[in-house]
């Protein structure tokens, strides 16, 4: 939307022509007489009338100038009061097991699973800010805290196995998550750690990173993924089989009790949706609100072209006299 701030400065449009048309007239000094002026000189005589189209159009963006003409940006909503929410999503060997059987009976994997899942919940989660721990052998902070829910869905949807090791350090993903919260001076930091195994990896225990949390307020909420059961084929007949045997229930819930956090269980992508749902009812979406427009100050393309002419109208000046 465009518009003048300092309207009132066009009030005075009409201050040049008053001045042009009451103040005193400039005496003209006297005409020399020759008997015969030079040869072409009457020729070379300036037209004024385009001299004073450009004073005109001068004294127009210089007052438009000083009526300070803006262009407002769409609408920014802004929560004064927002929450800091990290996703450390464990990105070891065992998330490519496709185990998630889908409602339509299509069996998936659970990375597949996760990231279906986790995008739908960062679309939800408007007014916090959110950011990205991914952890395997190692862990690192993918995406830091933003508002920007886009870019975090992005950075997940680009995530693939393999990418930082076959491990799962689970400590050292709480670790880096925690240490993001330091600046954070958010009233309510969470932490929702998703994995399928335990802790085989990382310079720090997850009970110890879980102490850490705890002394800084922040709450981790731990989500086990994998199914119970799931059919394998072998060279004789097919055999039922546990794929999450490696989970590690009994401390990804008492990392959670530590820190005032739920572990919540999910077998298949159903179970994750409401899992996430249960979240947001848990740590609602704070609703209130500011507005902010980004403002564009345009006086700044009236004022160059007042420079253009008072340059124009200079070299005319100055060429004819």
């Amino acid at each position: 939307m465009f518009e003048f701030i300092w309207v009132w400065a066009w009030a005075l449009l009409p201050l040049a022509w008053l001045v042009y048309r009451f103040s005193n007239p400039v005496i003209k000094p006297a005409a020399i007489k020759l008997p015969k002026l030079p040869e072409g000189i009457g020729q070379q005589q300036p037209k004024t009338i385009w001299r004073k189209v450009m004073m005109v159009i001068s004294w127009i963006c210089l007052v438009a100038a000083l009526a300070r003409p803006v262009w407002y940006g769409d609408p920014i909503e802004i929560q004064p009061d927002h929450r800091d929410m990290l996703l450390a999503v464990d990105l070891s060997g065992s998330m490519s097991i496709q185990d998630m059987v889908t409602t339509d009976g299509e069996s998936i994997d659970r990375l597949t699973a996760v990231k279906e899942v986790l995008s739908d919940f960062i679309e939800n989660r408007k007014g916090d800010r959110l950011g990205l721990v991914l952890f395997a052998d190692h862990a690192y902070l993918q995406t830091p805290l933003t508002f920007d829910r886009n870019t975090v869905q992005q950075q997940l949807g680009r995530t693939v196995l393999g990418l930082i090791g076959q491990s799962t350090a689970i400590g050292e993903g709480l670790g880096i998550a925690t240490k993001t919260f330091i600046d954070s001076e958010a009233p309510q930091r969470v932490i929702i750690l998703l994995s399928d195994g335990a802790n085989t990896a990382g310079v720090i225990e997850p009970l110890e990173a879980a102490k850490l949390a705890a002394k800084s307020g922040v709450t981790i909420y731990t989500v086990g993924v994998g199914a119970e059961e799931m059919l394998q084929r072998s060279f004789f007949s097919p055999r039922k089989v546990n794929p999450s045997q490696d989970l590690d229930e009994r401390a990804l819930t008492k990392i959670a009790d530590m820190t005032g956090g739920q572990y919540f269980r999910a077998r298949n992508p159903q179970e994750l949706k409401n899992i996430y749902q249960l979240i947001d009812q848990m740590e609602p979406i704070n609703t209130a609100q500011q507005t902010w427009r980004p403002r564009d100050e345009l006086f700044r393309f009236p004022l160059i072209v007042v420079l253009i002419l008072s340059v124009v109208i200079a070299m005319m000046r100055r060429r004819h006299g």
